[in-house]
């Protein structure tokens, strides 16, 4: 059941791609599905060229050469089912803010995509490509040209990240005049076009979200300045809520509005903010990931920890291959 909603999903999510005026034709894969792409031959070529499996997870990199359209086939797009995560924003030393998060999932085959749209900021952000329909074997499948569009976690070269996590109490009520969005692709739009945690609020307020078919969600954000604010759906109503001291967490309970007290009473928010709290809110990426690795699960798929100021990021799978390294150059 859980899969058919899935390629149900993954359908609406590709329908309706079109060329906008002045856009090249979208490349299709070899099924005929229409995909974001807005890539010349040789763009095409050098990103699937790109690919590289770096571990058993299995997990892959890949960097995407050239342009999309991070609002094709916008409407209506159902695209994921729930999720159960922990993320968190360590602020206490505002030299060295991070993000950090682990995502806890079906044990899917996972990518490292950098990105840097012409007109958007640069990026990287991790992709679950069971969701493009993509298997353990991707090596030359077009369909990953569509990666941009699912970022499950990730950060844009301003130092704004964002994560989600499931939220099974959450509803979207649509706001007449407003395009309709997908929950994972809203990530896309905010890392392209946003550099700060209002910014990407803002970005937020301008869709509608479109929960059916997958989980109902909230989003953690946090930028280079030290910021990070909490964006859930209330009553159908978005509602944004910032960190008020040195650290803020979520997993897979409801935030907005609700008491510290209450909030600790679930098991992986309270490890987090106790160790958050004994550290004032200062960690550095090692110590992130350790504070992730405590509150693992046995489905954790990936861990990465954001560096909102150096760029750097840090990633652990479950593959126990080890840790990765990557730094996306700083605006």
């Amino acid at each position: 059941m859980r899969r058919t909603l899935l390629a149900t999903g993954l359908a609406l999510l590709l329908a309706g791609t079109g060329c906008a005026a002045g856009q090249r034709t979208p490349t299709s894969s070899p099924a005929g599905t229409p995909t974001a792409s807005r890539q010349d031959a040789g763009q095409v070529e050098r990103t699937l060229a790109s690919l590289r499996r770096v571990d058993d997870l299995p997990l892959y990199e890949m960097t995407y050469v050239g342009d999309y359209d991070p609002t094709a086939g916008i409407s209506g797009i159902p695209e994921a089912s729930p999720f159960g995560c922990s993320l968190f924003a360590a602020l206490g030393d505002r030299t060295r803010p991070l993000f950090a998060r682990n995502f806890d999932w079906d044990p899917n085959p996972a990518l490292v995509l950098r990105t840097d749209p012409p007109d958007g900021y640069a990026s990287i952000s991790m992709v679950d490509i069971s969701y493009l329909g993509v298997g353990a074997d991707p090596a030359g499948d077009r369909r990953l040209l569509n990666a941009p569009l699912l970022p499950f976690d990730g950060m844009n070269e301003r130092g704004l990240a964002v994560g989600l996590a499931a939220d099974d109490g959450a509803t979207a009520r649509p706001v007449p005049g407003r395009p309709t969005v997908g929950s994972v692709r809203i990530l896309r739009l905010v890392l392209d076009e946003a550099a700060t945690v209002d910014e990407a609020i803002a970005v937020f307020g301008r869709y509608n979200l479109d929960f059916d078919g997958g989980p109902p969600l909230h989003y953690l954000l946090a930028d280079a300045t030290g910021a990070s604010a909490v964006v859930e759906f209330v009553d159908g109503t978005m509602r944004a809520e910032k960190s008020r001291g040195a650290w803020q967490a979520l997993t897979n309970v409801a935030a907005v509005g609700v008491a510290d007290r209450d909030l600790r009473r679930d098991h992986r928010y309270g490890v987090l903010a106790e160790a958050l709290d004994k550290a004032g809110g200062t960690v550095d990426a090692p110590t992130a990931l350790r504070l992730l690795d405590s509150v693992r699960q046995a489905h954790t798929r990936w861990s990465v920890v954001y560096g909102l100021k150096t760029g750097e990021v840090r990633l652990a799978t479950a593959a126990g291959g080890g840790e990765r390294s990557y730094r996306i150059p700083m605006s």
